[in-house]
């Protein structure tokens, strides 16, 4: 029996769409995939449709949200190329490898390599499972928890600062060649999935409230942040077309 991914509950534009369909928000994990889909616009010209949500409405814990992703997180990307009915995929960091599989076939931001490959899974799953939740937490409690619990903010800070710390590490080449303009790949490394994943969270460390002094440890992780905001696919994935309309 097929999925019962849409109801009549289902915005037309989603269930309308044609081709690769992100339902996203410009937070730091839509931009990872938004940013790999411009990307791969610049080298291969794919096409996609985008649906904007508002999370802090809740749209996400709808149930037609949920046909397609029940954990209820955006991003979330729907290919409606597959046979015989359209694919949803969740989790951002699955969704970049399934765009990274899919559609990088030159592997401009993958590797051949398998040792570079696990590199770049690696870091990938480096920031997704010990630097996007603790950064996360740091903008809760400082910004949306109703009351402020101070053991909470300094535990997080203090964890995302350490983790900010292992980037700085690979950066910087301390305990390899000398220093990397990216996570993965060998010698100074390629711009990949891991970086894309990784950058939108940890460019964001002014707004999760951390100070220039706190960051003057991590030289390297400030001029790879500088480095990548340079791109221009990187500017558009963060820009004013993912920007809600008020």
């Amino acid at each position: 029996m097929p999925p019962q991914l849409y109801t009549e509950e289902t915005p037309a534009e989603v269930k309308n769409a044609k081709g690769l369909h992100l339902i996203t928000m410009n937070t730091p994990n839509g931009q990872a995939v938004q940013i790999m889909l411009e990307e791969l616009k610049d080298v291969y010209g794919i096409d996609w449709t985008t649906t904007l949500i508002n999370i802090m409405t809740n749209e996400q814990k709808k149930d037609w949200f949920l046909r397609l992703d029940p954990n209820g997180r955006i991003p979330v990307l729907v290919d409606n190329t597959t046979s015989p009915h359209p694919f949803p995929v969740m989790e951002t960091s699955a969704e970049m490898l399934y765009l990274q599989t899919k559609y990088d076939k030159d592997g401009k931001f993958g590797f051949t390599d398998p040792m570079e490959s696990s590199q770049l899974l690696q870091w990938t799953f480096f920031w997704h499972g010990s630097g996007a939740p603790y950064q996360g937490q740091v903008n809760h409690f400082t910004r949306a928890a109703p009351e402020k619990i101070e053991y909470a903010i300094k535990r997080f800070r203090n964890e995302t600062l350490r983790v900010y710390g292992v980037l700085e590490i690979q950066l910087s080449g301390k305990y390899g060649d000398g220093p990397r303009d990216y996570l993965a790949g060998k010698g100074k490394g390629k711009y990949s999935v891991a970086d894309m994943k990784t950058w939108p969270w940890v460019k964001g460390w002014e707004r999760s409230g951390f100070t220039k002094e706190e960051m003057e440890p991590f030289p390297n992780v400030l001029k790879w942040i500088d480095r990548i905001a340079q791109r221009p696919a990187v500017q558009r994935g963060i820009g004013d077309a993912y920007a809600l309309k008020q």
